[in-house]
């Protein structure tokens, strides 16, 4: 933590990268083997948790499941390892505090310290998307995934391609969309998903 007493800007550089850091307005956090080293306090803020209760915890811990941490880090390695970079909107859950174990959408952008080893070390941004996106129905993991990435305009074929399952899978997944979102048509789904 920065000295209270020293000006932020009286370091070599100019700027006190460390106060920058903890004081950013999206939380951040710092990963090594998709665990946290390191975030900020807007982080915290946004997951309802102090951050010892963070720092040196997995990622999982900031998932609705297990296994939609476990898809989407094997989604976004190879991806990591082309272009260094990630980035989705995706459903998260609060950790603790008075919101614990909601769910809420969540934009997640990575980026890898070396493409060759894509989880070995990174920085990750999190925006939290709930003031203008709720989460209106009761979702599965699987329902979960396909809906983020319907909202990305995807097709059936290349979310079926993305998530490893069958685009007639991909199908029903979207059918139980539409009755929980009571929509009538794809478009109708994205547009009731997104506002």
């Amino acid at each position: 933590m920065a000295n209270p007493n020293t000006d932020p800007m009286d370091s070599v550089s100019g700027i006190d990268y460390r106060l920058a850091f903890d004081l950013a307005p999206i939380g951040l956090a710092l990963s090594r083997q998709r665990t946290m080293v390191d975030c900020n306090q807007a982080l915290c803020e946004m997951f309802g948790a102090a951050r010892d209760q963070l720092v040196g915890q997995s990622f999982q811990v900031l998932y609705p499941s297990a296994d939609e941490y476990e898809r989407t880090g094997a989604r976004i390695e190879p991806i990591l390892g082309r272009s260094g970079t990630y980035a989705d909107d995706r459903i998260m859950k609060r950790m603790d505090g008075r919101f614990k174990g909601e769910t809420f959408w969540c934009h997640v952008t990575g980026r890898a310290l070396r493409r060759e080893a894509p989880h070995e070390a990174g920085i990750w941004s999190f925006e939290d998307l709930s003031s203008r996106r709720a989460v209106k129905a009761e979702l599965t993991g699987r329902e979960r995934e396909v809906a983020a990435l319907l909202m990305d305009g995807l097709t059936s074929k290349e979310i079926g391609k993305l998530l490893g399952i069958s685009h007639r899978t991909v199908e029903i997944y979207r059918a139980r969309l539409m009755r929980k979102y009571q929509a009538h048509s794809t478009p109708d789904l994205v547009h009731r998903l997104l506002s």
